[in-house]
């Protein structure tokens, strides 16, 4: 009874989480009427587009944020000395809410929004640096503007407007999801500091997103360090690390607290891009949605290729690797060469290195973490052991 009054508390919480997601991208659509019918068409897909996948940032706001309530607690009292009182007593009122009725909870459910529209955000740009028009098996945004403007016989012109509109939407929801936190109804400190969060995790994953782009183009040498740092900054902050931030903010979390979650999710967040570049790498394109062979086609210098570097099968590997012809058979050949020579295998062991490492800091580390905060990271890391998209 218990695990299903979980299951439906968490439903209602994704529910209310699309409900102000639509709510948002409404009011822009409605903004865009001055801009004539075709502006409107591209805010009314991209509601249609975003928001349908797992809200995996948002609910870890969200629960993390719940868990510190159930607690009463956010760390030792008086362990951060830069709270201000008006942010001290806002994060005491929050946290006696129930959910749903308070401040703070919309708050929360503003910074969850802002969450999920900078998640699609990188997702559009994504897209179209690597030129994907499927995502989750189906047309994303750039595929379905791209088939609906080829119905004019242009195939080029379709798809360079199809790509032009996923940079500028992708820039337009970048602007909106600052817009958001930056009028969030909390005392100027906490606001200051999502801010600040949000740019630190704009800035990481646009270096990330840029040694991505430079390695696999040959342009930046496969350098150890910089392929961990890409590994780090292009998912790794903004997936894990800024949810738990933002979290700890709006639960007044002391600095120790704070500093530990950010530990951990650090270790979480490498994991789950380690864990995403394997599933592109030998996961099933049923479960994944995308194309089996895209990382390899595109050359991509992932942890895999590095720890393959090493081993006599690399020549094999650099051969076929970034072909932009690769055949399934092909692609075939090289998962097999990177499973043969133990790359697959390394991985995983750093994964769970990782992940192990996250549970030590947040049983064992010197903060005292709410136990309720505690389980709720392991819930979410046990999902990231079960993933297989």
């Amino acid at each position: 009874m218990a695990e299903i009054d979980e299951m439906c508390r968490l439903d209602r919480a994704r529910a209310s989480v699309l409900a102000e997601l639509h709510e948002v991208l409404e009011g822009e659509t409605l903004r865009a009427q001055r801009h004539g019918p075709h502006v409107q068409d591209l805010w009314r897909r991209t509601a249609q587009h975003i928001g349908g996948g797992k809200l995996m940032r948002p609910m870890l706001l969200l629960e993390v944020l719940d868990a510190f309530r159930a607690e009463g607690s956010a760390g030792p009292a008086g362990s951060d000395a830069s709270r201000g009182s008006d942010a001290a007593r806002w994060s005491d009122a929050a946290h006696g809410s129930d959910p749903g009725s308070g401040a703070g909870d919309a708050v929360a459910l503003c910074c969850a929004a802002a969450l999920e529209i900078l998640h699609y955000a990188f997702l559009l740009h994504d897209d179209v640096i690597d030129h994907d028009l499927v995502r989750r098996g189906d047309d994303n945004l750039v595929g379905a503007l791209h088939r609906h403007g080829r119905a004019g016989g242009d195939d080029g012109a379709s798809l360079h407007w199809a790509r032009s509109a996923g940079i500028l939407m992708g820039d337009l929801l970048l602007s909106r999801a600052h817009q958001l936190l930056a009028r969030v109804d909390v005392p100027a400190p906490m606001r200051a500091e999502l801010l600040d969060l949000l740019d630190h995790a704009v800035t990481e994953s646009a270096a990330g997103e840029f040694l991505d782009v430079g390695l696999a183009d040959g342009m930046i040498p496969p350098a150890r360090r910089e392929i961990d740092t890409m590994t780090r900054s292009k998912t790794a902050v903004y997936s894990v690390e800024l949810p738990l931030g933002m979290a700890c903010v709006l639960a007044g979390a002391g600095a120790e607290v704070r500093a530990a979650l950010e530990d951990a999710g650090r270790c979480i967040g490498i994991a789950f891009q380690l864990q995403d570049d394997a599933l592109s790498a030998f996961g099933a394109e049923h479960h994944h949605g995308k194309d089996p062979w895209s990382d390899f086609r595109e050359g991509k210098q992932t942890r895999i290729m590095d720890a393959a570097r090493s081993t006599a099968s690399w020549p094999a590997v650099a051969e076929l690797l970034g072909r932009s012809d690769l055949t399934d058979a092909q692609g075939l050949r090289l998962r097999g060469l990177l499973v043969d020579c133990g790359a697959r295998d390394r991985v995983a062991e750093e994964i769970e290195a990782l992940l192990d490492e996250a549970r030590r800091i947040l049983h064992d580390g010197p903060a005292r973490i709410p136990a309720a905060v505690v389980e709720v990271i392991e819930q979410q890391m046990r999902r990231l052991e079960g993933r297989t998209r």
